[in-house]
């Protein structure tokens, strides 16, 4: 069986637009996938209003992870989740990538706002110099772990494969 991680970049790389409902929390994403979706969205907004606060930036990387956390191992499908701006900069989008990769998220995405943030839905937001993200977005593909998938723990080496020169011995 392919990982969810796998399986939702062929969603994404299929022909049909994929549909991704929102969720915030286990029974939100559970009704998602028996309405037959094929992934859930953890939505950041949908999380921070269900606590009973605004989307600008309140929910900690713990509190979101917990939630995504939860959802994950509710649903059998995909899940896509909202990691705000990384919470902070590239060195705390690193951990951001690692904590949501360890809860079983197939994938996040992140937002070029500045600190403190607003809901995409918001006026008056501000994004962050180019050059700052692409530094952001690099240092999250060098914080994956899921790199392979062939192998539960990933391949560090990024080789995508488990071999000679691999940072991890072969699990065959």
């Amino acid at each position: 069986m392919a990982s969810k991680g796998k399986r939702l970049r062929e969603l994404i790389a299929a022909p049909e637009i994929l549909v991704l409902p929102g969720a915030w929390d286990g029974l939100s994403a559970i009704l998602i996938e028996q309405a037959g979706f094929q992934g859930v969205y953890v939505t950041g907004g949908g999380i921070a209003r269900s606590t009973g606060v605004p989307d600008i930036g309140l929910i900690t990387l713990n509190e979101q992870v917990a939630r995504v956390k939860m959802i994950c191992e509710a649903v059998a499908v995909p899940v896509l989740a909202d990691a705000d701006t990384g919470y902070g900069n590239a060195i705390n989008l690193m951990r951001a990538v690692r904590e949501m990769e360890a809860v079983g998220t197939a994938g996040i995405h992140i937002e070029d706002q500045v600190t403190p943030k607003r809901c995409g839905h918001y006026e008056g937001k501000e994004v962050v110099d180019r050059r700052e993200f692409v530094k952001k977005i690099e240092a999250a593909c060098a914080a994956r772990r899921g790199l392979c998938d062939h192998c539960p723990y990933g391949c560090p080496c990024g080789h995508g494969t488990r071999g000679s020169n691999c940072a991890r011995p072969s699990m065959s």
